[in-house]
């Protein structure tokens, strides 16, 4: 076990945080906690690997950060196998549980770990030790409701060792998640809905480019995705900007189509340079992530929503979201740049009414009471 830059003997009480490392999302949304925390004077310890770490690492240059690999979920290039591919996953999963919860005991008594916050991992929890989860999806959708109640039972199993859960949105009818997050029944754990999470804020600026690409996820879909919108920016004769979703790497390109078609390509922008590419938009394409679409809501963006094939929760928040008029979607067997474009032009996006920074409170409360 090793640890960056930590002082032992160092007097302020100290709250680990560890992300999911299935794509950027949970890491992403966990960055305005982390903020929250420090703005609290807690010392910070993030327990990432990977790409997760390289993008926190970013974001917070002078944070104790601790190596704790993730799940590391493969995934398939056709949507029809992936849920028999996570199947086969399922005892690699239940290892990594095992490992991180024994993990945790001993880092707990080795660094004097004051509280833990786990987006999504589920074996981050500890009896002697306040420990929060974070998840959206009190329902996980698989298209099949036996394996639904089941998948629900296995969750909840786990949701119900933490002292907490906290969920990243409305309580209200008027929500993000759906019935992801407003389930019939919830867990037996105290749940608390701290309203969506966002690293963005609303700022002053001018439209700069007609559409936005924000490409994200896990492979080999992003890749393949990317290799569909490129070929269809051939067409395309507006301005634009292409976020590939590759922090490791923060090189520049272009595509160039012609001599007035040049498209800026970025493997990566930070958060405060992705935060003002979007408002400078028009239109965004991006997937529908939960995390990405906390952030589109809270910008008040018009998007066109692409779900990760085979990722039935994508697949849920793109076709709710659309019902509800916040975002149109398109699936990415049908996905056309022209039609897609054309028909979100005549579409009536609506926005969600939504309390900013509820989640400060939640934090503010919970921290109150440790010692």
């Amino acid at each position: 076990m090793k640890f960056e830059n930590i002082n032992i003997g160092h007097g302020k009480r100290r709250i680990l945080v560890a992300p999911l490392d299935w794509g950027l999302g949970h890491a992403t949304r966990c960055i305005p906690i982390i903020y929250t925390l420090i703005d609290l004077d807690f010392e910070v310890i993030i327990a990432a690997d990977g790409p997760v770490k390289i993008l926190l690492q970013k974001e917070f240059p002078n944070v104790v950060f601790t190596a704790l690999k993730g799940y590391n979920i493969r995934y398939t290039s056709n949507s029809f196998w992936f849920p028999l591919k996570l199947a086969l996953q399922f005892p690699k999963i239940l290892y990594r549980i095992w490992y991180e919860n024994l993990w945790l005991k001993k880092t707990i008594t080795a660094y004097n770990i004051t509280a833990v916050i786990s987006d999504n991992r589920m074996g981050l929890y500890n009896s002697k030790t306040p420990c929060i989860y974070i998840t959206h999806q009190l329902k996980i959708k698989t298209g099949n409701r036996f394996t639904e109640w089941v998948a629900q039972q296995m969750h909840y199993f786990f949701i119900n060792k933490f002292s907490c859960c906290w969920v990243p949105d409305n309580a209200s009818a008027n929500n993000i998640a759906g019935a992801l997050s407003h389930p019939e029944i919830l867990p037996a754990a105290p749940v608390k809905y701290i309203g969506p999470l966002s690293r963005f804020e609303k700022i002053p600026v001018e439209k700069k480019y007609d559409l936005l690409i924000i490409l994200s996820g896990p492979e080999p879909q992003r890749t393949i995705f990317e290799t569909l919108l490129i070929k269809e920016l051939k067409t395309f004769n507006g301005t634009g900007l292409l976020v590939r979703g590759l922090p490791g790497n923060t090189e520049t390109d272009a595509l160039v189509f012609n001599d007035e078609n040049k498209i800026p390509v970025y493997n990566h922008l930070t958060a405060a340079e992705l935060n003002k590419a979007i408002q400078q938009a028009d239109m965004v394409i991006s997937r529908s992530g939960y995390t990405t679409v906390m952030d589109l809501v809270k910008l008040q963006q018009k998007a066109i929503l692409v779900a990760t094939p085979g990722q039935t929760e994508q697949e849920y928040v793109a076709e709710y979201l659309m019902k509800q008029n916040m975002f149109f979607s398109v699936a990415q067997k049908d996905f056309s740049l022209s039609e897609a474009l054309q028909k979100s032009a005549g579409f009536y996006f609506t926005t969600l009414p939504v309390l900013q920074d509820q989640y400060k409170n939640v934090i503010k409360e919970f921290t109150q009471h440790l010692r």
